[in-house]
């Protein structure tokens, strides 16, 4: 019997469609309009980083590296744990190199979740968390984080663990809201987790992306905590390397093994002459890394002097490359999703609605929220702001 293309899409996938960032990526290269949506810097990372790449394709490192990745990236992965956050970390079997965070998560949530686990995770939430949580047969439990401050409701969180919850998902510094959680925020999430014996998932990718004096804390080193916790974070955000998918997995090795279950029958190995270079990226210097966080704040507060001056509420984040703002003074209908779209032809801009972060369940929680990423050069942003201005006039 003949079905239509769409019936043969898992039901596990149907109702996501394509990610968001593909649909505004491909929306700003039609209109030729200014990317503020997708978060990719469009400057080069630090030279060392970048001619250790060419160095190891012209030295030959251009076959399939090593399954659990090349052996010195995960030492250098394992030094930067110790370094940056006091966390031991075995390079053989306790560290698993990945084609960027995303599969990272995916491995972790296809190789530990079983059919009809919960997860509990915070939202907004990056948009893969839902969809692979989904094709693990599982269930998203999200508590919410609002505006303006994005803080921690403790007390929803342990509401939403019930005696199917398997896993926290955790992320910090959190996209898209730029919110850092601090030490109390993290014990709470720590008590939960070990009262009801979960494991946690914690994205840290914007671990070096902090302002304004905030600390990132990873959960594995509180107390308890190591055991229980798998650390992914990539190398893409902190060396302007996106397009290069280095990640990682840090953790216990019995949760890294179930990664790496996972995560061989996704990939396999990739990114072959970039591992090593990212191995020299993690052993820079501490001043390349406080350089990094002060542009990047600097970049922060240029893009939102031009929000606000453009009629935008404006919430300042402490992390990450994305600043939030609520669109109802420019939109009374409150529209983030129609407004995004429209965005690219009125002034040649492009952003993404945060409602496509949120559970179907809660989407007027962000149906008037939209993200814009400042990670760009000064001359972009400068440019973007002034055709924002247009659409307030």
């Amino acid at each position: 019997m003949a079905r239509g293309h769409d019936s043969y899409l898992t039901s596990r996938l149907r109702g996501f469609g394509s990610t968001i960032f593909a649909e505004m990526t491909a929306l700003a290269n039609e209109k030729g309009a200014i990317n503020l949506g997708q978060g990719f810097p469009d400057y080069d990372g630090p030279p060392a980083v970048l001619d250790a790449a060419v160095e190891a394709i012209r030295s030959g490192q251009n076959q399939y590296p090593p399954g659990p990745g090349v052996a010195d990236l995960r030492l250098a992965i394992a030094e930067h744990q110790s370094r940056f956050h006091g966390l031991r970390y075995d390079p053989d079997g306790e560290v698993l190199v990945t084609a960027g965070a995303t599969e990272a998560l995916a491995g972790a949530l296809l190789g530990i979740l079983e059919t009809g686990d919960e997860v509990v995770l915070l939202e907004p939430m990056y948009d893969s968390y839902q969809a692979c949580i989904a094709l693990a047969g599982a269930v998203t439990r999200p508590v919410t984080l609002r505006p303006p401050s994005y803080r921690l409701d403790p007390d929803a969180l342990r509401a939403a663990v019930t005696s199917r919850t398997r896993m926290i998902l955790l992320n910090t510094p959190h996209n898209p809201t730029g919110a850092v959680l601090d030490r109390d925020e993290l014990r709470a999430i720590a008590e939960v987790a070990i009262e009801h014996d979960l494991i946690v998932v914690s994205d840290e990718v914007y671990e070096h992306l902090v302002y304004d004096g905030a600390e990132h804390v990873s959960i594995a080193s509180l107390p308890g905590m190591w055991e229980r916790t798998l650390v992914i974070s990539s190398g893409g955000k902190t060396f302007n390397t996106t397009g290069w998918k280095v990640g990682w997995v840090c953790g216990p090795a019995t949760l890294v093994a179930a990664a790496r279950a996972a995560k061989q029958f996704l990939t396999y190995v990739s990114s072959g002459p970039f591992q090593p270079a990212i191995a020299v990226g993690l052993r820079l210097p501490d001043r390349y890394f406080i350089e990094l966080a002060t542009d990047l704040a600097r970049k922060r507060d240029r893009l939102s002097r031009g929000l606000e001056a453009a009629g935008f509420e404006t919430f300042t984040p402490r992390g990450t490359y994305f600043v939030t703002v609520d669109i109802r003074g420019l939109r009374s209908d409150g529209d983030g999703y129609a407004f995004c779209r429209e965005l690219p032809d009125r002034c040649g801009v492009v952003g993404i609605p945060n409602v496509v972060f949120y559970d179907r369940a809660h989407e007027a929680e962000g149906r008037h929220l939209v993200r814009f990423a400042f990670c760009k050069r000064d001359e972009v942003i400068d440019e973007a702001v002034e055709r924002l201005m247009g659409v307030a006039s």
